[in-house]
Formats: C-alpha cells, structure tokens, sequence
C-alpha cells in the first residue's frame, strides 16, 4: 500500500522546509512563482491531502464539537442533535456524537476519551444515573482543563457554563390550567421520570397549578413509576378512582400507553378523562385520539446550544456565562376538550 505523502516528504523532494512547502501549497506571495509551480504540481501528482488533525494542532483549533446525548432513541434528543448539526454545518463545524444511554459510567468514559482527542468543546445533556448520583466531577475536570461546555435540557447548579433549558416548570403549569379551564377537577400526574431534573419542575408546575385554583393536591393522584414497576399495574391503581377526570403524562410514551389502557377500560376521551403529554414527538400524533402536547421545541434548543458554544469558541475576549429558556406551547388535539 502507498503510503501518505506528507509536508515533510515535499520538503525534502525540494530541499526546502516544511513552512515554505505549506506556504506554497497555500499560494502564498512569499514564495516565487517558479517555486510554487514545481511544488504544487508535484502535491497533486502525489495525491496529497492535507493532514487535518495537524493542521487544527497548528491552528489550536479543530472545529470539531463533542456531543453526548442520553438516548438516541427519544425522539426529543434526536431533534436537539439536528439543529445542532444544522448549525455546526452552518458555521462550519464538525460533530463527534456520542450516546450514554441514561449510563454515569459512559458519560465519563466518553468525555475522557473525546477530551483527550482533538475537540473544541462539548453540549451534553446529562445521563439519567448522573443525576440520580449527582456526580459531576468528569463535568468540572472538563471546566477546570478549559474546555468550553454547553449543557441543555438535563442541566445541573453545581456546573458553572452556558445552559439551554426548556421553562418545564411553566409548561406543566400552563397544561394543568389547560385540563382545568376545560373542565378536569381532578387531575392525575403520571411521572416515570421523577428522578430527573426536568420531571421535578415539572411536578412542581402541576402542583402550583393545583394550588392557584384551589384545588387540594392529593398524593395519590401524583404517580410516580419506577423502571422496574409493572405500568399497567400501577396505572389500573390509579384509575380504581372513577372520579379522575385528567392525566398530565411528563413524557409521551406514558401517555400513549396510558391512553391504550384507558380505551380498554372504555373511558371516553375527552368526555370522560382528557389527557395532555410532554413532549411533542410522533407518538401522540399517529394514536387515536390524537394526544394534545408540550412542545418543547427540541429543534430550537439544539440551534442555540450550538449557537451559544460556537460565540465562545470564536470569541477573543472573555464572555459571561449565559442560561436561556426556552418557553414551551400548547398543541390541542383530541385528547382534550376545547375551551368555552
């Protein structure tokens, strides 16, 4: 096999050095035409490519980002990873993507090994064990070896860097006002994400809903589903209670299969029991009925995480730190009464 033909090749072909071969090879005026002629035709006879790990070593930069995101297969992160991709291509950025499926472990080991590696910096949205842990030293070596980082979604405090969040609090807030202006007295919470940051909020923006309309919050009425609990058990549990009228689902595979099972149990929708999720995925569209959302703009948020990063990338000064919110929307459909 013939082997790559490099900088220091040409230059000892033309008894030159290396810096006059790249200057050359980049048309520079510094080096005679005559010179340049003989040495870029003898690049292109040779096929030779520039070696672009060493010139981003040169450059101190290789305009290449590190993304970590938890689990592929949620339709919310694929979203975020397209506008990312978008935007890093606009800007002319290259992307190494990596997958900690929900793992602390391999959110670590990927970090250290993109980080050792040629990358200029990272977005991540933590691992669902990273938070449970609460073990963020991988994130702080990270900061404290001056790599720039991005955090979106799945953030925590103890990290100081550019955020991306979504206002999770408001959007279950706004949903729980939602089913009560439509009629819903008695409001269910189904969460198998509780031990996330994002399913937190927006707990806690269900029940500030409650309580702005007088309503008592009942513990019962709030279900909190572990990974190794039987769903249909515990929801057929919660709906013994005839009287609930209104499911607020903080993700969308709860809610369709929540829906699924209330069809059988021949509840009406919306007539007898309206139900709204977060996030706005394919899943509740393609169901019948058609599931009412949260979206989060998943798209929207990977544009600004790779917007924010690439400003501190390219900046020359030093930049505060920001955190944006992203505000969410209500999609209606025909999981939810409309209103009066």
């Amino acid at each position: 096999m013939k082997k790559r033909i490099t900088l220091k090749h040409i230059a000892n072909e033309f008894e030159v050095s290396i810096a006059t071969v790249s200057k050359a090879l980049n048309d520079s005026y510094e080096i005679s035409v005559k010179t340049k002629e003989k040495i870029q035709q003898y690049a292109r006879a040779h096929n030779y490519k520039p070696n672009s790990v060493a010139l981003s070593l040169l450059n101190k930069k290789t305009k290449t980002i590190g993304v970590i995101i938890p689990n592929i297969m949620n339709n919310f992160f694929a979203k975020v990873f397209v506008g990312i991709e978008e935007k890093a291509a606009e800007k002319g950025y290259s992307l190494i993507s990596c997958i900690s499926n929900e793992s602390h472990e391999k959110e670590l080991k990927t970090m250290e090994l993109l980080k050792n590696g040629t990358l200029d910096g990272f977005i991540i949205s933590l691992a669902e064990e990273t938070q449970e842990k609460e073990q963020y030293q991988h994130l702080k070596n990270a900061i404290n070896e001056g790599v720039p980082l991005v955090m979106f979604d799945r953030v925590t405090d103890e990290i100081t860097c550019d955020k991306v969040i979504v206002d999770d609090f408001e959007g279950a807030r706004h949903a729980t006002n939602h089913l009560i202006k439509t009629g819903c007295k008695r409001i269910a919470l189904i969460s198998v994400i509780d031990n996330l940051s994002v399913g937190k909020l927006r707990a806690q923006g269900y029940e500030q809903a409650l309580i702005e309309n007088n309503i008592t919050i009942n513990p019962k009425h709030i279900v909190k589903i572990g990974k190794n609990e039987d769903f249909e058990t515990a929801m057929k549990i919660v709906l013994a209670d005839k009287t609930i009228d209104g499911l607020l689902c903080l993700e969308e595979s709860s809610a369709v299969q929540s829906l699924e099972l209330v069809k059988r149990m021949k509840y009406q929708i919306p007539e007898n029991l309206s139900i709204i999720c977060f996030t706005n995925g394919p899943l509740p569209q393609y169901v019948s009925p058609k599931i009412t959302t949260i979206s989060q703009h998943a798209k929207y948020i990977g544009e600004t995480a790779a917007t924010m990063l690439i400003k501190r990338l390219e900046s020359t000064t030093e930049i505060p730190f920001e955190t944006k919110v992203v505000k969410t929307s209500l999609i209606e459909r025909e999981s939810t009464k409309k209103l009066a």
